[in-house]
Formats: C-alpha cells, sequence, structure tokens
C-alpha cells in the first residue's frame, strides 16, 4: 500500500511539476543584441507576432517577464525582454551621464530597429516603466499601445514626493542610492533578496553579479526627484501619451505608493486602464503572474487590429 501511495504521490508530483517547468522560457529564449550609439543591449526574444518590447527595473533583469512572456508567445506575440544597460549581459557606460532618460529611450528604439519593426506593444515595470511611459512620449512613433507595471507617470511621482509627506519617507532608499558611494553597499545576494522562487533567486544572483552596481544606482542620480526638489509648477506641460494605456499597480507596493496614479488621466490621450491589485507588492509581474499575464492578453486582443 505504501509503495502505491509512493507512485501515486510520485506521478501527482510530475503532472502539476511538468506544466510549472515548461513554463519557464530560461532555456526557450533566443538572445540578441541592439547596437544603441555603441551600446550594446542584450534582449531575449520568445514567440512569433506582432512585436513586444518589455522591460524591466531595479534590482532586476528580463526573466522578470518570464511568466507574461509565456502567455503572450502563446498567443502568438513576438517578445523582447531588455537587459537595461548596467544589468546583466547589456553593456554598462561609465558615468551619470550615461542613464539620462534620452540615452535609455534610445535604447529601446534600437531593439526595436534591431528586430526590423517600425513600432511596438511597450511594457515597462519600475524603472523600465518610467522608460517606457518616456518611450511613449519622446518617440510615439514606434508606440503602438503601453502597459506600465508599478510605476505612476513620472508627473504623478514627483507630485508626491514633493507634496506627500508618506511618499517622502517611503522614498528614503532612492534618496540614499543619490548618494556618492552608495553602490559599495550593495551585493547580488542582497539585491536578489526579494525572489522568492529558489530556482530564480540563483539565477538573479549570476545575473547581479554579471551587472555594475554603480550603473545601477545611475538611474536614480541621473533621473529620481531630489529630496528637496519643489513639486511641478501646475502648468507644467508633458507630451500627452497618445496610444492607450494598461496600468497594473500592486497595492502592497512600500517603494511607490498609489496616491501618485492620481491625475494619471491627464496625461494620456486615449483609453486609460487601471489595474490595482491587493496583495501585490512593488514586483506585481511576479507577485500575481496569473493576473497580469490574463489581463495583458485580453487588453491586447481587444486593441489588435
Amino acid at each position: 500500500m505504501r509503495a502505491l501511495l509512493n507512485s501515486l504521490l510520485l506521478g501527482c508530483l510530475l503532472l502539476v511539476s511538468a506544466p510549472l517547468l515548461a513554463q519557464d522560457v530560461w532555456d526557450q529564449v533566443e538572445h540578441r543584441y541592439a547596437d544603441s550609439n555603441g551600446v550594446k543591449i542584450h534582449y531575449a526574444v520568445l514567440g512569433e507576432g506582432p512585436l513586444v518590447v518589455m522591460i524591466h527595473g531595479f534590482p532586476d533583469f528580463w526573466y522578470t517577464w518570464r511568466h507574461q512572456m509565456r502567455a503572450l508567445a502563446d498567443h502568438k506575440y513576438r517578445v523582447a525582454a531588455v537587459d537595461l544597460r548596467g544589468y546583466d549581459l547589456s553593456d554598462k557606460p561609465k558615468g551619470v551621464e550615461s542613464y539620462a532618460v534620452p540615452l535609455l529611450v534610445g535604447d529601446i528604439a534600437a531593439v526595436v530597429k534591431a528586430e526590423k519593426q517600425t513600432d511596438a506593444i511597450i511594457v515597462g515595470h519600475d524603472w523600465g516603466g518610467a522608460v517606457a511611459w518616456n518611450v511613449a512620449m519622446m518617440k510615439p512613433e514606434i508606440t503602438r499601445l503601453l502597459i506600465i507595471c508599478n510605476l505612476p507617470h513620472p508627473a504623478g511621482i514627483s507630485r508626491e514626493i514633493a507634496s506627500n509627506p508618506q511618499q517622502k519617507k517611503n522614498s528614503e532608499y532612492a534618496f540614499n542610492f543619490q548618494k556618492p558611494d552608495a553602490h559599495k553597499t550593495l551585493t547580488a545576494e542582497g539585491l536578489a533578496r526579494w525572489v522568492r522562487d529558489p530556482a530564480a533567486k540563483t539565477r538573479y544572483i549570476e545575473a547581479f553579479n554579471k551587472s555594475d552596481f554603480e550603473s545601477m544606482l545611475n538611474y536614480y542620480k541621473a533621473n529620481y526627484p531630489k529630496p528637496d526638489a519643489p513639486p511641478p509648477p501646475a502648468d507644467v506641460q508633458f507630451p500627452k501619451v497618445k496610444v492607450p494605456v494598461l496600468m497594473f499597480h500592486g497595492l502592497d507596493d512600500q517603494a511607490l505608493l498609489p496616491g501618485a496614479l492620481n491625475g494619471t488621466w491627464q496625461w494620456v490621450e486615449k483609453d486609460l486602464t487601471i489595474v490595482t491589485v491587493p496583495g501585490a507588492g512593488h514586483f506585481v509581474q511576479q507577485d500575481a503572474p496569473q493576473i497580469v499575464s490574463d489581463t495583458m492578453v485580453d487588453w491586447l486582443s481587444r486593441r489588435q487590429k
């Protein structure tokens, strides 16, 4: 009887684990590179169809999108998940000035060009979300649709840091990252502490050991509001995003509070869909992968010609 139970248990484990293993895109992607004015940008590709460019944040790398890559590829999209400059297999140029937003936007344009496409669905999380917003504002001609995970519009973030004491307090980590030599306090193991899956954590530590910690923090030094920065002027003009926008926000995010979502509709011309996810934190694409993946697929299916 015990042998039979063990066999049944093993069979159940195999049935459960096989689909999970099949979902992992690690050994299924093609690794490619784009040339962004001499900076080599690595990205991982899966699937065939309309191009979706996915951009990670801090501290992360292309693999953060593994669940969404699988879902989108299964629904006939070609997904290119980027390593931001400074991370993993992409180049790591020196100097804070090398991480200014226009250059980061150029990196994404280079990926679209490398894929021989004129435009793409742009998806971003955290710093990748900041880049994605700016791609849509600065290069509308290459932006077909925009999807953002846990990164309110830059104007909303600046407003909240300047006017919301709780957001300012919760941004203390980012202000500390702006200090000289802050990168010397970072380790690959520490940066991967948030990753729950043990197998994924091993890959994260390997990716971070290939990354440049100073480059990671240059994003904050070059682009993040300073602690004493005033709120944006009431009449400040941002180029309106000219395409439909889908936003996800894990409500347990302590780095970026949901109050920054207020007023987003001021900065978009087309329909705006905001999906808040209770119980999910900053890394909503991993904390609630099914909700994020299914919603992405459904939302895109209703807007693709």
